[in-house]
C-alpha cells in the first residue's frame, strides 16, 4: 500500500450518498444491452433489467422491475430457486440452468451466471435462452462475454483515491478491499511517467463536464492486462460542490476489435440529398419514450394514443440485426456524450421498415435521459435505386397484368436483373404473383431456352425435401430402388425456382448454402461431386429477417439469396389494377367455360375495387372464376354479398370471441401468416397474440 493510503480518510458525504449515485450510473449502463441482464437484491427482487431481459420474458422492463425471480420460474422449479439463491449468496458466484415461464405459458430452459455484490446487496444475473431453436453462433456457444458478466464499481474521492471498493471490482482487478482503499486510481493502470498527470486531467474534465468515458489498458494484481472501458461521473452535493466520483469499469478485451470493425463499416455512409431534413426527434428515459414530434410518429406509423399508452418503446422499433450498432451507439454516448451518425432501419407499426440516419446524444446520465434525431432516407434510396421511375418498360410482360406504378416498378427490376446470373429473392404476401415474376425473370434471361424448374418447399414433407433438391443414389435408404435426379440437376444451365424458401428446415439450409457457394453438390448416399450451373430464384411470404432474429433461418443463407430482392406489392396497394385484372380473369375463365361474357356491371366493379382482398390477386382470381361459373348470360353475376357485408354481418350475429377470432385471422392473412407483423398491426406484443391464438384455437390451417 502506498504511504499516502494509510493516512487516507473517507468523505462522509461520499460514504452516505456515493453508493446510491453509483447505482444510478450502473443503471444507465445496464439497461441497454441486448443480453438479458437482471440486477437483484438479497430477496431475489429485480431492481433493474436490460432491454434483452424484456425480450426474453416478453415483458416491458418496468413490468420486470419489482418482481421476484420466483415469479418467472416454472411451477415445478420454484422450490429450487430459493435453494440456489441461498447457495449463491454464500458463494458469491454461481452458474447453472433455470426453468422460466413466459407470459404465454411457454417454459424456457435458461442458462445463467450470477455475480454477487457489484454494489452492496446488488447482484448481477446474466441469462441466455437455451431453448431458442436454430443455429447458435460461436459467441453463444462460449461463456457469457466478460463485459456483460461482471462490473467493477467503485468510488473515488476528489483527489482520485479509492473511497469504496466492491466485489465486482475485486473480481476483475484481483485486489481485496483492504488492498485498494486509499490507493490512487493510477495503480490500476500500467506504469507511465505521465500517468498520474493524465488521470488528474481526466478527473478535472469529468468534474467540469459531468461525466466522461475512456478506454485504455488496465492492469490486474497478477500483472495481466485487459482493455478497460471506464465511465466516470462527477458527484456533487446540493450546493454544487464536488465530493468525488463514481466509476464503472468493464473488461472490453473481447469486444474492442469488434467495435472497431463496426465503426469502420458504419463510417461508410452514403451521401444524403441536400433537400433531406430531420424527420423525427425522439426523447427518452432509459427505454421509455415520453416525447416525440409528429414527424417521427408519421414516419413509423404510430399515433399519440400509442405514445400515451406506452406502446412506443425504442427497443421494439429496432430490428434484431441492428442491435449491435445500437449498443455501439449507446457506448459512444456514455463515453463521448453523443454517438456518430449511423444508418439503420426502424420497424413501423404495420411491420414495414423505413431506412433512417440516426444520431443520439446523452442529456443526463443519472437518471439516464437521451435525445435522438432521425433522418428519413427513403428519398435518398429512391434516388439511388437501380430502377428509373421514368424509364420505359422495354419488354412485354405477358405474365404480369396491370399498369400501376407499383407493378411497373417490379417490371423495371425484372428487366434490370434478368440478363444477369444473380440470385433473386422475391418477397411478398401470399397471392401476389411471386411465381409469375420468377417466370418473367427466366423468360427474359439468357437461360430462357433451358429448363425452368420449380419446387414448393412447403409442399414437400421435411424428410423428403433433401432428396427432392439433390436427388439420391440407388440404395441410399430403404425404398431407394433406383437413382433419382434432384431439382438442382434438372435445372442445370437453367433456372431453379424455390417457392416458400422460408419453410426449408434449418438442418437442410447449410447444404443448400454450400451448393450455392460451391456450385456443386453430392446426391444423397453418393460420393461423387456433381458440378451445376443454376440460376436460383427464391420466394417467400415470410419475414426472413424476423426468422433470423428468432434463429429459424440462417443469416448466411439469407444474404446469399438476397443478392437482388424484389417485393411484389399486395393488391390493396395498387387497387387501380383491379378493373384490368377483373377483365383479364373474366376473359380467361369465360373462354375455358365456353361462355360469352361481355359486360361487368359498374356496381360489381365498384364492389371489387372497394374490397381489401387479403388473399390478393389469387383471391380475386378465384372470386372471378366462381362468378363466371354462376353467370348464365353475357353479364357477369358476382356473389357480391361475400365481399360486402363480411365485417358487419360478423359484428351483428357473432359473439365477441368469434369477432376477435375472425379479426385476428383476417389480419394474419393480410400479414402473410407472420405473427410478429400481425401483432404490430394489432398493436399488441407478439407473445400476447400467440396466447390469444391458442385461446381462440387459431392455427395455420385457418389461414
Amino acid at each position: 500500500m502506498s504511504p499516502g493510503a494509510s493516512q487516507w480518510q473517507p468523505n462522509r458525504w461520499l460514504a452516505e450518498h456515493g453508493p446510491q449515485q453509483l447505482e444510478l450510473l450502473f443503471q444507465a449502463i445496464v439497461y441497454h444491452p441486448s443480453a438479458p441482464i437482471l440486477i437483484a437484491d438479497n430477496d431475489r427482487k429485480c431492481r433493474d433489467a436490460s432491454a434483452g431481459a424484456g425480450k426474453l420474458f416478453g415483458l416491458p422492463r418496468d413490468k420486470i422491475i419489482g418482481c421476484r425471480m420466483d415469479d418467472f420460474a416454472a411451477p415445478g422449479f420454484k422450490h429450487k430457486i430459493s435453494q440456489l439463491w441461498q447457495a449463491f449468496l454464500e458463494q458469491g458466484e454461481q452458474a447453472g440452468s433455470l426453468q422460466l415461464v413466459s407470459p404465454d405459458g411457454m417454459v424456457k430452459d435458461v442458462a445463467y451466471t450470477a455475480k454477487g455484490n457489484v454494489l452492496p446487496v446488488r447482484h448481477v444475473v446474466v441469462l441466455r435462452d437455451k431453448t431458442t431453436p436454430g443455429e447458435i453462433d460461436q459467441t453463444e456457444k462460449q461463456s457469457t462475454p466478460s463485459w456483460v458478466e461482471d462490473y467493477a464499481l467503485f468510488l473515488l474521492d476528489v483527489n482520485g483515491c479509492i473511497a469504496a471498493w466492491y466485489s465486482g471490482a475485486a473480481r476483475i482487478y484481483g485486489y481485496s478491499e483492504d488492498e485498494a482503499l486509499g490507493q490512487h486510481v493510477s495503480f490500476l493502470y500500467p506504469g507511465e511517467d505521465t500517468l498520474t498527470v493524465k488521470l488528474q486531467e481526466e478527473l478535472k474534465r469529468t468534474a467540469a463536464e459531468g461525466h466522461l468515458g475512456s478506454e485504455a489498458w488496465h492492469v490486474r494484481k497478477d500483472g495481466t492486462r485487459f482493455w478497460g472501458n471506464a465511465i466516470t461521473m462527477a458527484l456533487k452535493d446540493e450546493k454544487g460542490e464536488l465530493q468525488g466520483f463514481a466509476r464503472v469499469v468493464r473488461d472490453f478485451s473481447e469486444r474492442h476489435e469488434k467495435d472497431e470493425k463496426l465503426r469502420r463499416s458504419r463510417a461508410r455512409i452514403r451521401p444524403i440529398p441536400a433537400e433531406s431534413t430531420i424527420a423525427g426527434i425522439v426523447s427518452g428515459e432509459f427505454d421509455r419514450i415520453p416525447e416525440v414530434n409528429d414527424a417521427f410518429l408519421e414516419l413509423v406509423g404510430y399515433d399519440r394514443e400509442d405514445l400515451t399508452s406506452g406502446r412506443l418503446s425504442w427497443p421494439d422499433l429496432t430490428p434484431p440485426e441492428y442491435s449491435a450498432l445500437d449498443e455501439l451507439a449507446h457506448e459512444e454516448g456514455l463515453r463521448y456524450g453523443a454517438c456518430s451518425p449511423y444508418e439503420k432501419e426502424l420497424l413501423c407499426k404495420d411491420g414495414t421498415r423505413v431506412p433512417v440516419l440516426v444520431v443520439t446524444a446523452v442529456l443526463k446520465l443519472s437518471p439516464f435521459r437521451w435525445i435522438t434525431f432521425v433522418q428519413n432516407l427513403r428519398e435518398r434510396d429512391r434516388l439511388e435505386s437501380v430502377e428509373d421511375e421514368d424509364a420505359e418498360i422495354v419488354h412485354d410482360f405477358v405474365e404480369i397484368v396491370g399498369n400501376s406504378a407499383a407493378l411497373r416498378r417490379v417490371q423495371r427490376q425484372v428487366e434490370v436483373v434478368a440478363p444477369t446470373d444473380a440470385n433473386v429473392l422475391i418477397l411478398g404476401e401470399t397471392g401476389t404473383g411471386k411465381e409469375l415474376v420468377a417466370r418473367a425473370i427466366h423468360r427474359l434471361s439468357p437461360r430462357k431456352n433451358c429448363p425452368f424448374v420449380t419446387l414448393n418447399c412447403a409442399a414437400i414433407p421435411t424428410g423428403l425435401l433433401e432428396s427432392e433438391l439433390f436427388g439420391y443414389e440407388k440404395g441410399a435408404f430403404t425404398g431407394a430402388l433406383s437413382q433419382k435426379i434432384g431439382r438442382f440437376e434438372m435445372a442445370h444451365r437453367g433456372t431453379l425456382f424455390l417457392d416458400e424458401v422460408g419453410d426449408i428446415p434449418l438442418d437442410l439450409q447449410p447444404k443448400l448454402l454450400r451448393a450455392l457457394q460451391e456450385k456443386s453438390f453430392e446426391r444423397l448416399g453418393g460420393t461423387r461431386t456433381i458440378p451445376i450451373d443454376v440460376r436460383l430464384v427464391a420466394a417467400t411470404n415470410r419475414n426472413l429477417t424476423q426468422m433470423m432474429g428468432d434463429k429459424l433461418f440462417r443469416s448466411d443463407l439469407y444474404y446469399r439469396l438476397k443478392v437482388f430482392p424484389i417485393t411484389t406489392p399486395p393488391l390493396r396497394d395498387h387497387p387501380e389494377d383491379i378493373p384490368v385484372l377483373a377483365r383479364h380473369f373474366v376473359q380467361k375463365y369465360a373462354q375455358e367455360s365456353n361462355k360469352q361474357i361481355d359486360k361487368i356491371p359498374s356496381e360489381t366493379m365498384r364492389a371489387l375495387a372497394g374490397w381489401s382482398w387479403p388473399g390478393n390477386v389469387r383471391e380475386l382470381e378465384n372470386f372471378i372464376e366462381r362468378s363466371v361459373i354462376l353467370s348464365r348470360g353475357p353479364t357477369l353475376r358476382a356473389p357480391l354479398t361475400e365481399i360486402r357485408a363480411d365485417v358487419s354481418e360478423a359484428a351483428s350475429s357473432s359473439t365477441l370471441e368469434q369477432v376477435e377470432r375472425e379479426h385476428i385471422i383476417r389480419v394474419l392473412r393480410v400479414s402473410g401468416g407472420v405473427v410478429s407483423t400481425a401483432a404490430t398491426r394489432l398493436g399488441m406484443p407478439r407473445t400476447t397474440l400467440n396466447a390469444m391464438m391458442r385461446k381462440l384455437g387459431i392455427s395455420r390451417k385457418d389461414l
